[in-house]
């Protein structure tokens, strides 16, 4: 791991990392010097890293909470090259969907090509970051909604230092055979009238958890309108069971 970069601000000190080619960012508490909770954050699709709701949850997290927080540019975002083949998976499921092809299963099937190099890329990334003094092995939590959700879902249930999870958006097409193997607590977000996972399809990947303490937060308006409030609940949470 390679830093770059080092601003603080708020209390929030922000480091900006390379781990090999994955471009990375690391959210601590000012001073921060001991063992403490981390949250991996998984970003939107067309987003990055330091995208503005990544952003701000991530503040949040460290302010409110004390924790750490991660988030990596996945594959063809942010500071990493675009990669030809996802250039043409995207333009080929544009065409598909401009003649009357369904969203939802073009989605789950990029989704879980991606997903087979970001697992193992998270994966890396979390031993790096638990080996800093001022992050320590510490109980991990995940967040993720929209593609962070289609790539979180295999992530949590391959990864046994997860204890919680904060997830939405996605559907059960994409992520439901990796659900049936999370098993820790989550919180899921739906959007009521989102335009791009079907209802029914975000009703499965709830149901497909094998967690005893799963909880649905569905409110309405599209696949973008996640609620301010939604963020004071996942301080909660995650608090409850990392913290």
């Amino acid at each position: 791991m390679r830093f770059t970069s080092e601003t603080s601000s708020g209390g929030v000190r922000e480091q900006l990392f390379t781990l090999g080619e994955i471009p990375g960012v690391l959210w601590t508490p000012e001073g921060a010097a001991a063992t403490r909770p981390l949250v991996l954050m998984g970003h939107g699709g067309g987003q990055h890293k330091k995208a503005p709701d990544v952003l701000e949850r991530a503040r949040r997290f460290v302010t409110a909470c004390g924790f750490a927080v991660v988030a990596a540019d996945i594959p063809a975002h942010g500071d990493r090259p675009k990669v030809e083949e996802y250039e043409r998976i995207v333009a080929e499921n544009q065409a598909r969907v401009a003649a009357g092809e369904d969203l939802a299963p073009l989605i789950a099937d990029f989704q879980a090509l991606v997903a087979r190099q970001t697992v193992p890329e998270w994966r890396a990334v979390l031993d790096a970051v638990q080996r800093l003094g001022h992050v320590g092995a510490g109980p991990v939590g995940y967040w993720g909604v929209s593609l962070g959700c289609g790539l979180g879902v295999p992530f949590v249930a391959a990864e046994p230092r997860v204890r919680a999870a904060v997830l939405g958006l996605g559907g059960a097409q994409a992520s439901a055979e990796a659900a049936t193997r999370i098993t820790v607590p989550v919180e899921f977000l739906v959007q009521w009238d989102d335009e791009r996972v079907p209802r029914a399809q975000s009703l499965a990947l709830f149901d497909a958890f094998a967690s005893a303490e799963k909880t649905m937060h569905a409110n309405p308006g599209g696949h973008g309108e996640i609620p301010a409030f939604e963020l004071e609940s996942t301080l909660r949470f995650f608090a409850r069971h990392l913290g």
